[in-house]
């Protein structure tokens, strides 16, 4: 989902303090005693919104959430499929773009669109929740402390002034390494992407399992002070890095490398309380949970007209013209992208 780490992080606090636990498939589905209906919600491990949000719809519609995570979007998407005859779940939140076409291939959702939807994918199956530019992320400071005008584009990155001043995340363990994968896919096409990055290789760039690794301890701009002043990130990052005396943060997002995720929610085929997984949908677009995304997810709200926190305004602009990739021919190469991804860059 912005930040990974951040958002592991807030998860994770959240779930000490939310009425929300942590289920398996083997959760007793019936009604609880006191006549609430029981919600299964299945998420990606950086599912979190602010106190309160939760409580306030259960209270509202009378259905109690139980919370299932199996992982991340990746892991989300495998475990949707794998239990598809007996489903996690009511309703899912975290299948992206990156999965979007193989979950509903293999058929483990079912259609609704809701009424508060401004974009839907795939005869109605899946409703767009949030979004995130995933971009290369520059330590102003360091250029401009050696002089080097900062590189603005993906073609820049293979110039041999940024030699062994990068470092990204491997897109077979990290999503946003995978977002990045694509951005080069979108940005040179399925026949230029492989000698795109047999350039990059050859320019030294550096390649990490994940993202924490890459920001916090390779790049320069962060609490790492590591020796790399460009690092594969989120165009959100820099609002994390704003000083707290709210003066100008030391990086900056490069928003012509970007690469465009997002995340959507959808009912479960098979699932036991349709209702409720439609009501949670459309709770999900309402203006309180949209205005709660950037803080609590690190993602922007895919709903007109709200506003983001001051830091974002300022510091975090999504990308004007981000790199894209059909859904479907993710869903028809991203295997074989990785592979050959793999062979060019490890060996």
């Amino acid at each position: 989902m912005t930040m990974s780490t951040i958002r592991r992080t807030a998860a994770a606090l959240a779930a000490a303090t939310l009425t929300l636990g942590a289920c398996s498939a083997a959760t007793d589905r019936s009604d609880t005693t006191d006549g609430e209906s029981v919600l299964r919600v299945v998420t990606h491990d950086s599912f979190h919104l602010s106190d309160g949000l939760l409580a306030d719809f259960e209270e509202r519609t009378g259905h109690r959430i139980e919370h299932i995570t199996p992982g991340d979007a990746g892991a989300l998407v495998n475990q949707l499929v794998l239990t598809r005859d007996n489903p996690l779940g009511d309703v899912v939140y975290g299948i992206d773009n990156s999965f979007a076409a193989r979950a509903v291939e293999e058929g483990v959702l079912a259609p609704y669109a809701s009424p508060a939807a401004t974009q839907t994918v795939f005869d109605d199956a899946l409703t767009a929740v949030d979004f995130g530019d995933v971009c290369i992320n520059v330590d102003h400071q360091w250029f401009a402390d050696e002089g080097i005008p900062e590189p603005q584009t993906l073609e820049d990155l293979t110039d041999p002034a940024y030699a062994d001043l990068l470092v990204v995340t491997n897109p077979a363990t990290s999503s946003p390494g995978l977002a990045f994968l694509l951005a080069t896919v979108g940005a040179f096409g399925q026949d230029g992407w492989q000698d795109y990055w047999r350039d990059l290789t050859a320019n030294g760039v550096r390649v990490v399992e994940g993202w924490s690794d890459a920001y916090y301890v390779d790049f320069s701009g962060s609490e790492g002070a590591g020796p790399r002043p460009l690092v594969l990130s989120y165009s959100s990052s820099p609002a994390a890095e704003v000083p707290e005396d709210g003066s100008e943060p030391r990086t900056g997002a490069l928003l012509d490398t970007c690469f465009r995720q997002t995340e959507y929610a959808g009912v479960l085929t098979g699932a036991e309380n349709v209702d409720g997984a439609q009501e949670f949908i459309d709770f999900l677009l309402s203006p309180e949970v949209q205005a709660d995304i950037p803080g609590s997810m690190y993602m922007y709200p895919v709903m007109q007209g709200i506003e983001l926190p001051q830091a974002w305004s300022e510091h975090a602009p999504p990308s004007e013209q981000p790199h894209e990739v059909d859904p479907q021919d993710i869903a028809d190469n991203r295997d074989a992208w990785i592979e050959a991804w793999t062979e060019i860059v490890v060996g």
